[in-house]
């Protein structure tokens, strides 16, 4: 099928000339027949990556738990929304949804909606989650109205992005086209970029060579609008930082880094999130915007280290091994380490105030 989708966009480049990097993230990982994320399901050890949820239950209790405390502090309103973007397999609301039968009125007013796009992942998810009665859709603008509750996590980093490249003291968007042998090849557009310069302004003179990252912005400016018109609070959790310059797309196949151009429909394209950005968008539409605070520190005021002392009560010295391995990896701050790779970041309505796990001055002003 990789060979199919490769035709497919080399003959779209043949024909109109290079395209922009959106465009080809779009089209490897969505394509409506050959995209990545409509083939197959590419989680756990058998697939190209494993993200928490996977690696232990207590990841998606705490989200959880979290969500519980959140509707309360939004007045418990009944019904509302229980929207996860990108849900995988269905093992956080899964696990989410168990944790959070300590309080029974919010299973009773939540509504769950996936927004999901493959057909090999609803499926996953059908399994997981049929007791719950989901409705999926393709987009979040197509969830009913009504105050939500929304968790995104790795979601926003396999949205399509534009690169820009600093050369010869001008922007010029980088492409994917053609070379000489008729192979897919990165290059540069002849003509500097008008859109570059005000994104580049606060982040301070760029070096030659520099590359400044754009995300596409219509999920995230539908997920604050959402928010700020209709109620509640999202939680994005992502691998990301808090703005600045560097090429971040990466490629993952078999757990493995590969070439992004190589095999288009076979690897997952991501970029690092742009939190500082993610959080424009919520200021513009309306909404609050807090964090981003590291993933360990935000587990970890949610409670990991008490539940992983819990789960390893009673166990032999093997399941506490792994627990305590599992709470490390989900938690850890060292270099490479997903509790400071990953970050979190709330968008809350405007009549709320600071959401749970997070305090007033870490609100983004």
């Amino acid at each position: 099928m990789s060979g199919a989708l490769e035709a497919e966009i080399r003959g779209q480049i043949a024909a109109g000339g290079p395209m922009p990097l959106r465009r080809f993230m779009a089209l490897a990982l969505g394509h409506p027949k050959y995209g990545y994320y409509i083939t197959r399901d590419p989680l756990g050890a058998a697939g190209d990556f494993v993200t928490a949820p996977e690696i232990s239950q207590m990841f998606g209790e705490l989200i959880g738990l979290w969500a519980v405390a959140q509707w309360q502090a939004m007045g418990a309103p009944s019904p509302f929304r229980l929207v996860e973007l990108g849900p995988g397999r269905g093992t956080l609301m899964a696990d989410a949804l168990r944790a959070a039968r300590v309080m029974p009125d919010f299973a009773a007013a939540a509504r769950l909606h996936l927004v999901e796009t493959s057909p090999a992942l609803r499926a996953a998810q059908a399994r997981a989650l049929g007791v719950a009665t989901p409705q999926w859709h393709d987009r979040l603008e197509d969830v009913p109205d009504g105050p939500a509750i929304v968790v995104a996590n790795e979601f926003f980093d396999a949205i399509p992005i534009d690169q820009f490249v600093f050369q010869g003291g001008r922007w010029h968007e980088r492409r994917v086209g053609l070379d000489d042998a008729g192979a897919l090849a990165f290059g540069l557009h002849p003509m500097p970029s008008p859109e570059a310069a005000p994104l580049a302004a606060p982040l301070g003179p760029p070096a030659e060579g520099a590359v400044l990252e754009r995300m596409e912005p219509g999920p995230a400016q539908a997920l604050a609008r959402r928010i700020a018109g209709q109620g509640g609070a999202a939680l994005v959790i992502d691998y990301g930082h808090g703005g600045g310059y560097g090429d971040t797309l990466q490629a993952l196949k078999a757990h493995r880094f590969v070439d992004p151009l190589a095999d288009p429909g076979e690897a997952d394209l991501t970029a690092h999130v742009d939190f500082s950005a993610l959080a424009r968008l919520a200021r513009a539409a309306g909404a609050r915007a807090f964090g981003p605070l590291g993933q360990g520190a935000f587990l970890l005021r949610l409670g990991l280290a008490q539940r992983a002392e819990r789960l390893k009560a009673g166990k032999d010295a093997a399941a506490q091994a792994a627990v305590e391995a599992a709470e490390l990896r989900l938690a850890g701050t060292q270099e490479g380490q997903m509790g400071a790779l990953f970050k979190a970041m709330v968008i809350a309505h405007e009549g709320l105030g600071a959401p749970v796990a997070f305090d007033a001055a870490e609100e983004v002003r």
